[in-house]
């Protein structure tokens, strides 16, 4: 953790308008990153396209290419009005990744830099769910959330403490934060054994407790790795309805790093290696 305390006492300001790399020595290197550097389309080995559900935040996900894209070293994920694919009904179509079943994070601290474009309906989030176990048993660590056109981000704990047993204020398992509406922000949460932490370019904004307590699941987050989900979400009983007019919305984002020890990354070779390995063996 002294990598953390380091980076906590000498980052360097955010620049607004896009996530600019840290000068040489002026913070430590991250011990995994992803930049979003690829052409045509993002790291498969890393990436995976949310499947669609039937809840609010995963009933428009799509696989369709028209909400995604890499521009300008950023991967882009849109929601869009769905423009008449055969055999999908669904009125909107959503993008989103997540590292499920390739990359796990632990201890560290983990950080997503992103421009987030309003709309009426719309609902950009990067979160984190437990790796091999059901929600909300491993927890839910969501590290931005933001509605419509509003000012605030919300960043909150979810777990089988706060939702079955309905415990939402003891500890309190939620914050909002300020962040730059038209500009590039750096959304963090460091991952302790005891405790929770929230930033905003930088900025402590909220931090959730372990406690001594009787109760089931207070605290499950030290107990396993998560995996990270990066979604444009619409629509929804917590955002309200989508304005048709207001679409496509997107959200750009610069880069993933992680600050701790280094993720357990389970993902597929690249085609390149895998290749490799076949003649390798003929």
């Amino acid at each position: 953790m002294r990598r953390l305390l380091f980076y906590a006492l000498f980052l360097t300001p955010v620049l607004l308008n896009s996530c600019a790399q840290p000068e040489q020595n002026a913070a430590p290197v991250p011990d995994w990153e992803e930049n979003f550097d690829q052409e045509g389309s993002f790291d498969t080995t890393i990436w995976s396209k949310i499947p669609r559900g039937t809840a609010d935040w995963n009933r428009h996900m799509s696989d369709y290419d028209g909400c995604y894209a890499m521009r300008d070293g950023k991967l882009v994920l849109r929601g869009i009005i769905n423009p008449g694919i055969a055999g999908d009904t669904a009125r909107y179509l959503t993008g989103g990744v997540y590292t499920k079943g390739k990359v796990a994070f632990g201890f560290g601290r983990l950080e997503v830099c992103a421009r987030l474009n309003g709309a009426e309906g719309a609902w950009p989030a990067f979160w984190m769910l437990a790796e091999g176990k059901k929600h909300p048993q491993g927890g839910e660590i969501d590290i931005m959330e933001r509605l419509n056109y509003d000012t605030i981000v919300y960043q909150t704990v979810h777990s089988y403490y706060t939702i079955q047993l309905n415990i939402k204020d003891n500890p309190v398992h939620y914050g909002t934060a300020p962040f730059d509406p038209e500009g590039f922000n750096v959304f963090a949460v460091e991952k302790h054994p005891d405790s929770l932490v929230f930033f905003v370019n930088d900025k402590r904004t909220f931090a959730y407790p372990r406690i001594s307590t009787d109760k089931e699941s207070q605290f499950p987050f030290a107990d396993g790795d998560h995996y990270l989900l990066l979604d444009m979400q619409l629509g929804g009983g917590w955002v309200g309805a989508v304005n048709p007019a207001h679409l496509p919305v997107e959200m750009e984002i610069d880069w993933v790093r992680f600050f701790g020890r280094r993720p357990e990354v389970r993902g597929r070779k690249s085609e390149s290696a895998a290749a490799e390995e076949v003649r390798s063996k003929k």
